[in-house]
């Protein structure tokens, strides 16, 4: 039997995250939600693209990333799409009337199983002032399109922590998978 064929074991479990050690790797697992989270990719009728800051306590720093959370950790069951719709509610006060799963691949496959969906929400309506759940201090940040790219150097610059996944998320906005543009 070779390392990757090896039985998991189970070295620590938590709320949310279990250690695993199987042959000579560890990484880790969601507890809940089948390890898949959702980053969504929206834009509002002013053409401004959504982004969230918040203290991340693992990286003990502000990042900035798109709208983003574990699917069917609410309700077990919810679709991709759904838990979509609710996170970007949750924590931008902004709702979709579409959601489109455009891909769904690992996070950091060397240390982690978790997998994400790109979810490209249309047809946004204010509905309320976002912000996240009583756990969360989220700040909402609504950056003309053209611009985005730029900000985010900005905010790289300025010290803050950034998701790498943000500048596949912009690509997504003006492409399709293959890199044809949407038109």
């Amino acid at each position: 039997m070779n390392r990757q064929d090896a039985e998991p074991r189970i070295v620590y479990e938590g709320k949310y995250q279990r250690m695993v050690v199987r042959g000579t790797w560890e990484y880790s697992e969601r507890v809940h939600a089948g390890g898949l989270a959702a980053i969504i990719i929206a834009v509002t009728p002013e053409d401004n693209v959504l982004f969230v800051e918040q203290f991340r306590v693992p990286l003990q720093a502000r990042t900035i990333e798109m709208p983003a959370g574990l699917v069917g950790d609410i309700n077990a069951g919810e679709s991709i799409e759904v838990s979509a719709v609710r996170e970007l509610e949750e924590e931008t006060g902004w709702t979709a009337a579409h959601a489109e799963v455009l891909m769904i691949g690992p996070t950091s496959s060397g240390a982690s199983s978790e997998k994400i969906a790109f979810v490209r929400a249309t047809g946004l309506t204010r509905v309320g002032a976002g912000g996240g759940d009583d756990s969360e201090d989220i700040t909402v940040h609504e950056i003309p399109r053209p611009r985005a790219a730029a900000w985010l150097v900005e905010k790289m610059a300025a010290g803050y922590e950034l998701d790498a996944k943000l500048w596949a998320g912009l690509w997504m906005i003006e492409h399709h998978l293959d890199g044809t543009p949407r038109g």
